[in-house]
């Protein structure tokens, strides 16, 4: 019987480029990591893992929008600190009555919402 989602993985061609923009710019806490693969927020129930797209198939993969959602504290800070870090917004950050979004790409495209409600 499944019992939960253990990850969510999404492929990336520049593992390097990679973890500077999930560890240091996004500041995302850290699991495991080998040269291949790394895992974030293991600690928060499904983790994010980030994989180098190694087969055909996976290579498809990269550069999209993923689906995923990531709740900030701080969204205007976060968003002006890495436009200045030259990161890709896809969306610019807007606010709403329900509160403020932008979707980011790391540096293979794959896109994320922020949310702060």
């Amino acid at each position: 019987m499944v019992e939960k989602i253990k990850n969510i993985v999404v492929f990336v061609k520049d593992i390097k480029a990679a973890r500077r923009f999930y560890r240091e710019q996004l500041g995302l806490p850290a699991g495991q990591e080998t040269e291949y693969m790394m895992e974030f927020l293991p600690s928060e129930g499904t983790a994010l893992g980030v994989s180098l797209a190694m087969h055909e198939a996976a290579q498809k993969l990269v550069g999209r929008h993923t689906g995923i959602t990531f709740t900030v504290k701080g969204l205007e800070e976060l968003y002006a600190r890495l436009t200045r870090e030259g990161v890709r917004f896809t969306e610019p950050l807007e606010k709403s009555p329900w509160g403020k979004m932008a979707v980011v790409a790391d540096p293979d495209g794959n896109e994320f919402a922020l949310v702060e409600m």
